[in-house]
């Protein structure tokens, strides 16, 4: 099962890579169908668990759905330019931006990714919410439409934000993170292409370190929190910092991309956007904060010993690491810059 597991991985990483790196659409959609049917196989890897199915199978439905029209497109692209990689009319740019914006889980085509993720373990969570974006965000940065871009990012940000603040489940309330984080990718897309990719990695290395930590702790919903207050301080501690690093508070590392995008806003005179986008951020700050509370004020206790088997401590080794570049991060970059 593990040789298959490596097999299914690969392949995942392989389409994408076709993807990015193709020269004409019809490659780019052939390596998205080669990820799409290698990540099924991982979401179906405890075959016990019958969310895990329903999400595979929606999942499918809803990529098969995306590539269908994508091909569409794709063929009335090469029909009337010859397959050129960049030239498109109107209603075909607009056609393929929607399926790409349905593959990656951007509003108004969200509505299929909280339920995915909401079956999924956390290891899976985590690479819908990383890795299986890069592809369709890849496509989207060849071609875009003012218009409906901004439409998206307020819409992303909005429902993002809004989204998150009545939920209980963690995988849905990190889905809806996600969908705010793709607002602002986008805006970042819009202004600079270095920019949106930087944003994404550090998206990645924030929410790493964050699914890590549930996965290691096995916490999937908000009730489970309260069990935060019988682990060690210094989890507890780095787990509340690396929050309010994801909710993009100064001046932790998840407030440098944020900072660099409302520069840029300012720079171009977009100060309504600005405002927008900030405002909602702020939303989503604010349920990372409950969530916080959560574990430091609410049914506090603390145990004088606590058992770790090896296992155990080899990931929290990771998770220790991953959270200290998430929340010392900026402070590192600057010392770095004064030194250079």
């Amino acid at each position: 099962m593990k040789n298959n597991f490596n097999i299914f991985f690969f392949m995942l990483i392989f389409g994408s890579l076709i993807t990015i790196s193709s020269n004409s659409w019809l490659s780019a959609w052939m390596g998205l169908e080669i990820n799409l049917l290698s990540f099924i196989p991982l979401m179906n890897e405890n075959k016990k668990n019958l969310l895990s199915s329903e999400s595979s199978l929606k999942y499918f439905l809803i990529q098969a759905f995306a590539s269908i029209i994508l091909l569409f497109s794709i063929i009335l692209n090469m029909l009337i330019f010859n397959n050129n990689f960049l030239m498109l009319n109107n209603f075909n740019e607009l056609l393929m931006l929607s399926t790409l914006f349905l593959k990656s889980g951007t509003a108004p085509f969200h509505f299929w990714f909280p339920n995915v993720m909401e079956g999924l373990n956390w290891m899976n969570s985590l690479i819908l919410m990383t890795w299986q974006k890069i592809a369709p965000l890849i496509l989207i940065s060849y071609n875009w439409n003012y218009e409906f871009f901004m439409i998206s990012i307020i819409l992303s940000v909005m429902i993002g934000a809004l989204g998150g603040l009545n939920q209980i489940s963690l995988r849905k309330l990190m889905a809806f993170s996600s969908i705010n984080h793709l607002g602002w990718m986008l805006i970042a897309m819009m202004n600079n292409e270095l920019l949106w990719l930087f944003y994404f990695m550090l998206y990645t290395l924030l929410s790493s370190s964050i699914i890590l930590l549930f996965n290691n702790f096995k916490i999937f919903y908000f009730n489970q929190i309260f069990n935060f207050s019988l682990m060690n301080p210094i989890i507890k501690f780095f787990f509340f910092f690396n929050l309010l690093s994801l909710g993009g508070l100064p001046p932790f590392l998840g407030f440098l991309p944020k900072w660099l995008v409302i520069q840029n806003l300012m720079f171009l005179n977009q100060y309504f956007l600005m405002f927008i986008m900030v405002s909602f951020s702020l939303i989503t700050l604010f349920y990372y904060l409950r969530m916080s509370y959560s574990i430091f004020m609410l049914n506090y206790s603390k145990n004088s010993w606590m058992l770790l088997n090896n296992s155990m401590i080899k990931n929290l080794n990771l998770i220790l690491i991953f959270n200290f570049l998430s929340i010392f991060g900026l402070i590192l970059i600057s010392l770095i810059y004064l030194i250079m």
